[in-house]
């Protein structure tokens, strides 16, 4: 199909999203932009979400990792359901309770300053990583099937997209974000099953079929049992758990979504009914990538991992759903920028700028300093992705849950303490512990054959990290104030006795 059409559906599909962000984003205030005032549906967040929880890193690499690990992927999706019902009914309820517009001023009121700081900062520091990573990852899918063709250099791309993502987001943050999110995790889904239905039809096999010929090539197998491996069941259902609880529960771009429910029991109805559209969608996209490497060698691709889903649609599938596969792979790559854009955003203006507390600023002030944040991001956006086409990672997903596991730990460990201990911290220590956290972990990881014999560090790495911080913390803390009254209370009484 001629990149000149491809080209043009892509902006036809922009246009349709800023016509969106327009009706949404009328008489916007900051509340909407942070928060949606508090007003969003819980059944278009929950449907929404799926597209942000997924992106096109799941699109792309969860098909291309079924040839090396088959459906090894529900392993952690066993994590996943397990996950979300903790964040239901644990961290959900604290953040109702405390009325947070962004849940790292928990933090603030249960530990101090500094634990506040040091959680949105590394926060900030993975999402930046995490979703300029899954963006490289689909702006380098377009420019090969489009854009190069055209002469259009790789950082031209990167640079038109975010201005994309801008327009629309600019004004009306999440209230936008719910609906925009909405369309397009319709458009990912419906791409998803289009590219199932013909490439069952291509092969003339019925799901049954299918299946049986996955079995027989070793695509379908999903529990891995040897205890030393990266992918050890037990290990990647327990990663997947905290890697839900880290990576949504104390995650402001997820969190940011589900608190803008008006009440907790919807909010909870919705992360439950995303919990439920997952794992029938990762399942989707597992089987898919069975029918990707059954067709693949028939047709004489040579693709493989991240490159493949393209590679087989692009060069032999109909131009029909050449068509429908580049829009869902632009609903896939959309939400996860902007949602990461906004949110990131919303915490530096609340939880570093303290913009919402501020009273020497007027509105119109506070909005344009949120504005010129926005903008700082895209901006920041741009460099990492080129950063990311230099290293250019065979498989993507891989290295999202690697840096999960080192930015996501101090939060873990910080979230756990306060909500699992009464203990008080000495204020100006916590950076260094979680900092500490991620240092420690990444000598582990860079010795492990020296101290760890065959056993190979997996996913549970974010998991020792946590354990780390949560030590550390441990150790620069005191009891809290009250039992320490309570405790020369005591004292005190026996001396007069």
């Amino acid at each position: 199909m001629s990149p000149a059409l491809l080209l043009c559906i892509l902006i036809a599909y922009f246009a349709l999203l800023l016509g969106v962000a327009w009706a949404t984003s009328r008489n916007a205030t900051n509340d909407s932009f942070y928060i949606g005032n508090k007003s969003s549906n819980w059944k278009l967040v929950a449907f929404g979400m799926v597209g942000t929880t997924l992106s096109g890193v799941t699109f792309i690499s969860v098909p291309g990792a079924v040839g090396r690990d088959g459906f090894g992927y529900m392993q952690i999706l066993i994590g996943y359901v397990i996950g979300y019902i903790a964040v239901a009914y644990i961290l959900l309820p604290l953040y109702y309770r405390l009325k947070l517009t962004s849940i790292y001023d928990y933090l603030n009121q249960r530990l101090g300053r500094r634990a506040y700081q040091s959680g949105a900062s590394f926060f900030i520091l993975s999402r930046l990583l995490g979703a300029t990573a899954r963006l490289y990852l689909v702006v380098n899918i377009l420019q090969a099937i489009i854009l190069d063709s055209l002469g259009v250099p790789f950082w031209l791309t990167t640079l038109v997209i975010l201005g994309m993502i801008l327009m629309y987001t600019y004004q009306g943050g999440v209230k936008t974000i719910v609906w925009t999110d909405t369309l397009q995790t319709s458009c990912m889904l419906f791409g998803l099953l289009a590219c199932i239905a013909i490439l069952l039809s291509q092969m003339d096999l019925s799901v049954g079929q299918s299946l049986a010929r996955m079995h027989e090539q070793g695509l379908s197998r999903v529990f891995t049992t040897a205890v030393d491996s990266p992918n050890f069941y037990l290990k990647q259902i327990i990663a997947g758990a905290f890697i839900v609880l880290t990576m949504t529960g104390m995650d402001q771009e997820m969190m940011q979504k589900t608190i803008s429910v008006k009440t907790l029991a919807d909010s909870q109805k919705n992360l439950l009914s995303l919990t439920a559209i997952l794992v029938v969608v990762l399942s989707l996209f597992m089987f898919l990538g069975g029918l990707l490497h059954l067709y693949a060698p028939g047709a004489g691709v040579t693709a493989s991992g991240d490159k493949l889903f393209a590679a087989v649609v692009m060069g032999h599938l109909p131009v029909t759903l050449q068509i429908i596969f580049l829009i869902a792979l632009i609903s896939a790559l959309f939400p996860s920028a902007d949602g990461a854009i906004t949110a990131l955003t919303s915490t530096v203006c609340i939880d570093l700028l303290g913009l919402t507390r501020r009273q020497d600023l007027s509105e119109r002030d506070k909005v344009r300093w949120r504005q010129r944040v926005h903008l700082g991001f895209a901006a920041l956006f741009l460099v990492l992705v080129m950063a990311f086409k230099l290293v250019d990672s065979p498989s993507m997903i891989g290295v999202i849950l690697k840096v999960a596991s080192y930015t996501y730990g101090p939060l873990l460990g910080l979230f756990a303490f306060g909500m699992l201990t009464e203990r008080t911290l000495r204020d100006r220590w916590v950076p260094l512990v979680a900092i500490g956290g991620p240092l420690i972990c990444a000598f582990l990881e860079y010795n492990q054959t020296l101290l760890l014999g065959s056993y190979r560090l997996g996913l549970e790495l974010l998991m020792i990290n946590g354990i780390l911080v949560f030590a550390g913390l441990w150790a620069i803390s005191r009891p809290a104030q009250s039992r320490i009254s309570e405790r020369d209370a005591a004292i005190s009484l026996t001396v007069d006795v």
